[in-house]
């Protein structure tokens, strides 16, 4: 259920809890903009990501936030500085287990080199059966592209198929699981409003916990750059 006392930009997912939590992605970074596998490695926020922190900080500046975690990444925690200007003095938590998925092998690379270098290899396999032998030129071109794009959704939208070398969805899920048996512990503690800055896919099976959702849809999940959720956690 959504609560509308907070229907000004953030999504906002009401469990009638005492305690919140301010979950949010991290800004635009110059990685995302070039459509480049990110991963582990890292890549600062862009101008237009600095921008997108900024959005979230305003949404939560009014917001009482007692302790906050954050990825052991750069651009959470850039993100996250942004939303502490408003909170001062507020202790932070470095967690690696909040980091992006590991895409392996893919990591620093295009999504266009990794379509194109896929959809050949399919084509090969394809025109040795010779099942394809007939296309030609850019027509030739165009069945590669679709065909490494078909590769490319399997797998970033896959929750258990893994990068070469790289983390699944279900992977990244059993550390999240660890991290919130640690945060309700936390919270029954401390009994403070925590702010968690996170990442795309380490944020999806968070979602999935708190939601109830299933593999298809936690992989149907587009975490805006700049919005938080809100969950209400009883104490």
């Amino acid at each position: 259920m959504r609560d509308k006392a907070f229907n000004t930009g953030m999504i906002v997912i009401s469990m009638k809890k005492e305690v919140r939590l301010y979950i949010f992605r991290h800004g635009r970074t110059f990685f995302n903009e070039k459509h480049r596998f990110t991963g582990w490695k890292d890549s600062e926020l862009s101008p237009a990501g600095v921008k997108d922190a900024r959005i979230i900080a305003l949404q939560l500046k009014k917001k009482k936030i007692g302790l906050a975690f954050t990825s052991d990444l750069s651009r959470a925690q850039q993100t996250l500085k942004e939303v502490l200007k408003y909170h001062p003095g507020v202790e932070t938590l470095v967690d690696r287990r909040l980091r992006e998925r590991s895409y392996g092998a893919l990591e620093g690379k295009s999504h266009q080199t990794f379509i194109m270098k896929e959809g050949n290899e399919d084509y090969k396999t394809l025109l040795h059966w010779h099942k394809i032998d007939h296309l030609r030129g850019a027509e030739k071109q165009e069945f590669i592209k679709r065909l490494g794009e078909a590769e490319l959704k399997v797998r970033r939208r896959s929750f258990y198929a893994s990068p070469p070398k790289g983390e699944s969805i279900q992977a990244v899920e059993k550390r999240i699981r660890e991290f919130l048996k640690d945060l309700f512990k936390i919270i029954k503690e401390r009994k403070v409003n925590i702010a968690i800055s996170a990442h795309g896919n380490s944020i999806r099976p968070i979602r999935k916990y708190f939601e109830h959702l299933t593999p298809g849809q936690t992989m149907d999940i587009e975490q805006p750059f700049d919005k938080a959720i809100v969950y209400r956690i009883k104490i």
